[in-house]
C-alpha cells in the first residue's frame, strides 16, 4: 500500500470510532452468525421448492387469422391522385370510397371511351346478324334451287323414258315395214312370172309394182322415225347431264358464297367477342379508378400524399387495420427447444407497457402477465434462424386488456414441467435441455372464440 497519508494506518486505532466498536464486539459476530444459519435453512427449504421449468421468447402482438392483419392497399393500374375521401385514422365500412385515381395512360384518356367502344360492339353486332340473314337467304336459295334441280331432271328423265318407248314402238313398224317390204317383194315377183306366162294381166302387175312402192315407202318412213326416236332418247340423256352440270355449277356457287359469308360472320363474332372483351377491361379499369376498402377497419397511415401524385400499378397507396379481429401473440423458439413444445401447452405473456412482477418458475405468484395457450407450431424455420410459435389467450385465464396494440412486443414464458428447484439450477448448471413430457390432444382444447 502507498504511504501517501500523513497518518500510517498501523498507528490507526479502530476503538475509537462507534464502527470499529461495533464490528470487533462478540454480541456482532453472535448476531451474524444467526443470520446465517437462518439464511443457510430458507436456502435449504427453498431448494425443495416446487420450480416450472419454462421457456423464454419474445414476440409481438398479431391477429390469429390472416385476413384480419394489418395490410396495405395497391392500385393495379398506374395513376395519380385526383381526390382523397379519408382521413389517416378514419373508420370506414368495407366498400367505403377511399381515394380517386386518374389514368395517365394516353390510351384512356378520350371521356367517352366507354360510349364509343359500345357504338363499335353494336355495330359489329348487327354486321353479324347481317352475315347471318345472307346465310340463312343462301341456305334457302340452295334448298329451291335442289327442289328445282329434281323437277328438271324429273322431266328430262320423262321425256327420256317416252324417248325409249317411242324407240320401241318405231322399231315395231319397223319390222312390220320391213316385213311388208319383203312380202311385196315377193308378190311382184309372182306376179312377173305369171305375167310372162300370160297368165296375168298388165294392170294387176302395175298394181303389185304400186303396192311393192307403197311398201317402200312405208319402211323408209318407219326408218326414219325409229332413227327420230333414237335421236330423241340420245337428246333426252345429254339433257339430263346438261341439268346435272348445270345445277351442280349453280349449287358450288351457293356454296361459294355460304361458305364467304359464313367465314364473315365467324370473323365478325371474333370481332364482338373481342369488342366484348375490350369493353369489359374498360368497365372494369373504370371501376378500378376507385379504391375501396375491403374490409370494415381504420386507416392507419397513407404512403402517398398530395393531389395529383403519380404512382406505378402496384405501389402501395395506404395501409388499413381491420376493426374485427382476434388477437394472438407471435413468438420464437430455439429449434432445440422445439420438440418439448405441443399444440395446448400453456404459457403466460408480458406485453410492453403492462407492468408485471414475473417469476418464471412461480407462475402463480406472477402478477401483471396473462395465460395463453398453444395453437400452432411453424413447420419450418424462420429467416431469424428460430421456430415461430402462435399463441391464443386462455379462456380459463383472465381476458388480455383490450388496450394492446397489433404489433407491439410481447415476452412469452412456455410453462413445461414442475420440478424442484435444487433440480433446475442443477440442469441450468449443467446445460441440460428441460424434461420432456406430453400434453393433451390438441382436438381437446378449448379455443377462444371471442372476436374483438
Amino acid at each position: 500500500m502507498l504511504n501517501i497519508s500523513k497518518d500510517p494506518i498501523k498507528n490507526f486505532d479502530f476503538q475509537n470510532y462507534q464502527s470499529g466498536k461495533t464490528i470487533f464486539d462478540r454480541s456482532y459476530f453472535q448476531g451474524f452468525n444467526r443470520f446465517l444459519w437462518i439464511s443457510s435453512l430458507v436456502f435449504s427449504l427453498m431448494l425443495f421448492l416446487p420450480w416450472t421449468q419454462n421457456l423464454v421468447g419474445k414476440g409481438y402482438v398479431t391477429t390469429l387469422t390472416p385476413d384480419k392483419r394489418p395490410q396495405t392497399l395497391q392500385s393495379p393500374i398506374p395513376g395519380k391522385i385526383e381526390r382523397w375521401f379519408i382521413r389517416e385514422g378514419d373508420r370506414v365500412q368495407k366498400g367505403d370510397t377511399l381515394l380517386k385515381i386518374a389514368e395517365i395512360k394516353s390510351d384512356y384518356f378520350d371521356p367517352q371511351l366507354l360510349v364509343r367502344t359500345q357504338i363499335q360492339l353494336q355495330a359489329k353486332q348487327e354486321a353479324v346478324k347481317a352475315y347471318k340473314m345472307k346465310v340463312n337467304a343462301l341456305e334457302n336459295q340452295l334448298i329451291a334451287l335442289n327442289k328445282e334441280r329434281s323437277l328438271k331432271l324429273e322431266q328430262a328423265k320423262n321425256k327420256q323414258q317416252q324417248a325409249q318407248l317411242y324407240i320401241q314402238n318405231d322399231s315395231l313398224k319397223l319390222e312390220v315395214a320391213k316385213t311388208d317390204q319383203k312380202i311385196a317383194e315377193v308378190r311382184l315377183q309372182r306376179e312377173e312370172d305369171l305375167y310372162a306366162d300370160g297368165l296375168k294381166s298388165l294392170r294387176e302387175l302395175e298394181s303389185k309394182r304400186l303396192k311393192l312402192r307403197e311398201a317402200q315407202t312405208d319402211y323408209l318412213s318407219a326408218e326414219n322415225s325409229f332413227r327420230n326416236a333414237k335421236n330423241e332418247a340420245t337428246i333426252a340423256r345429254v339433257e339430263i347431264d346438261r341439268i346435272k352440270a348445270n345445277f351442280a355449277d349453280k349449287t358450288a356457287k351457293i356454296r361459294s358464297d355460304m361458305a364467304s359469308a359464313q367465314s364473315s360472320q365467324f370473323e365478325a363474332e371474333g370481332q364482338v367477342a373481342k369488342l366484348q372483351n375490350t369493353l369489359a377491361n374498360y368497365q372494369s379499369r373504370v371501376a378500378l379508378q376507385y379504391i375501396t376498402a375491403p374490409q370494415s377497419g381504420f386507416i392507419n397511415k397513407t404512403l402517398k400524399a398530395g393531389i395529383g401524385e403519380t404512382f406505378k400499378a402496384g405501389e402501395k397507396l395506404l395501409s388499413i387495420m381491420p376493426s374485427n379481429y382476434q388477437m394472438a401473440v407471435e413468438t420464437y423458439i430455439r429449434p432445440i427447444d422445439i420438440p418439448l413444445i405441443k399444440v395446448g401447452e400453456k404459457a403466460r405473456i408480458e406485453f410492453d407497457g403492462w407492468p408485471a412482477i414475473v417469476f418464471s418458475g412461480w407462475p402463480s405468484v406472477s402478477y401483471g402477465t396473462y395465460g395463453a395457450k398453444v395453437i400452432a407450431i411453424e413447420n419450418y424455420i424462420s429467416d431469424n434462424d428460430l421456430y415461430r410459435v402462435l399463441l391464443v389467450p386462455d379462456l380459463e385465464d383472465h381476458p388480455w386488456p383490450e388496450e394492446v396494440r397489433i404489433g407491439s412486443g410481447a415476452r412469452t414464458i412456455a410453462l413445461l414441467n414442475e420440478v424442484p428447484v435444487w433440480y433446475e439450477l442443477w440442469r441450468q448448471l449443467n446445460g441440460f435441455p428441460p424434461d420432456y413430457y406430453k400434453v393433451e390432444r390438441a382436438d381437446q382444447l378449448k379455443l377462444p372464440i371471442k372476436i374483438k
